[in-house]
């Protein structure tokens, strides 16, 4: 089979032998597979990568000196059965995957590592027990995004937003567009999306933002039709006040009972939900000092750097910060009959495709924020530019 090779950050195209399916797994036929930042951070920094991953407890990322198929955002048709499969479906129907395979009891991350080639190929194998059909005559295009439309889907449900509550999504590249639609999805009302680029706010737009804001000439903070209630420590100070005047009046119920079942039913006072999907040093430092009290912050943008950030800050606004990654494979199943039903549309991010002789052309294009957002892979192409 033909596959695009990355080895010490350069990419060729080689003739490779049949992948072979081992015990649980089934060969698919690749049709699509997305270009992902994860990809590019992978080709030019995956010793970083590899030495993070090793931190917490996986040891097989790829290493620079190594020879990688990168793709982990595919989907294909299956071509034949491992041994202890169960044979779910017939030969040439559709799947999406999981990206991610298992060798006896060790897994292996599909397209990130050596012991599992990726989807930069005519060919992948993935596990039988984390595939699912397409459904509903879901188009290759639109199947391939599962994945990453499923890391935005399981942000969203990490926040535990409500569908009242005000999103601001900082940071309009792949992942917070994938978030925008998926907050929409879920029924939140009111979302500001707020990046530099002119492109990416454009595809902001059509992936169902409200306000969409230029943070060099407009802060996203102001730019909510919904009045954000709290402030300030004056605000929020004031609330407890005013919730006295009000509570101390009710007759025949103490006031702190009152307190006890807002704290065990979780309502009450409640900010904004921000979800980071830049990934650059300083930006949760800077969201922390600009986002009002009691906001919840969930940090999906991949930062490879040290950061800092002042906890005084957040712990005087009372502010949640959470750390989100990946999807299970509940999340997973769900986002992609979400797209196949109709309720989410990934083709705002969709914008060029490329066959395994463009890969590289498609990865330097990306570089820049004014042209693409998600550009896929078709193995059997001759298109050399997006």
């Amino acid at each position: 089979m033909r596959a695009a090779v990355v080895t010490k950050g350069e990419f060729r195209v080689e003739d490779l032998p049949t992948p072979v399916p081992g015990t649980g797994q089934v060969l698919v036929n690749v049709t699509r597979c997305g270009i992902c930042g994860s990809d590019l951070h992978a080709r030019l920094h995956c010793d970083e990568l590899a030495d993070l991953a090793a931190a917490t407890g996986y040891d097989n990322f790829m290493r620079s000196g190594q020879s990688i198929v990168l793709g982990h955002e595919f989907t294909g048709d299956i071509v034949e059965y491992g041994p202890g499969t169960r044979r779910r479906w017939q030969t040439g129907t559709p799947v999406v995957a999981m990206p991610i395979v298992r060798q006896g009891r060790a897994p292996q991350l599909t397209g990130l590592s050596a012991a599992a080639s990726g989807g930069y190929a005519e060919q992948v194998v993935v596990q039988e027990s984390v595939t699912l059909a397409v459904p509903n005559g879901l188009s290759a295009d639109h199947a391939a995004l599962t994945e990453p439309m499923a890391v935005g889907w399981h942000a969203v449900r990490r926040s535990r937003i409500g569908k009242g509550q005000t999103a601001f999504v900082i940071g309009c590249g792949p992942i917070g567009l994938a978030v925008i639609s998926m907050l929409k999805a879920a029924g939140v009302r009111t979302v500001v999306a707020s990046d530099f680029s002119p492109r990416r706010r454009e595809l902001a737009t059509r992936c169902g933002a409200d306000v969409v804001v230029d943070p060099g000439t407009e802060s996203p903070w102001g730019a909510s039709p919904k009045k954000i209630r709290i402030n300030g420590a004056n605000d929020l100070l004031n609330l407890a006040f005013d919730a006295m005047d009000k509570l101390t009046r009710v007759p025949g119920v103490p006031w702190w009972y009152l307190f006890r079942a807002a704290h065990t039913f979780q309502q009450g006072p409640a900010g904004p939900v921000v979800f980071e999907c830049v990934g650059v040093p300083g930006m949760i430092d800077q969201i922390l000092t600009d986002a009002p009290p009691m906001t919840r912050v969930v940090v999906v943008g991949v930062c490879m750097q040290t950061d800092t950030f002042h906890p005084a800050t957040a712990i005087n606004k009372e502010i949640d910060v959470r750390f989100v990654l990946g999807y299970d494979p509940g999340e997973f199943r769900d986002t992609l009959h979400m797209i196949a039903d109709g309720k989410v549309d990934p083709s705002p991010l969709i914008t060029g495709t490329v066959g395994l002789d463009g890969i590289d052309t498609a990865f330097t294009t990306l570089a820049s924020p004014e042209h693409h957002a998600k550009i896929l892979v078709d193995p059997r192409s001759d298109r050399t530019t997006p």
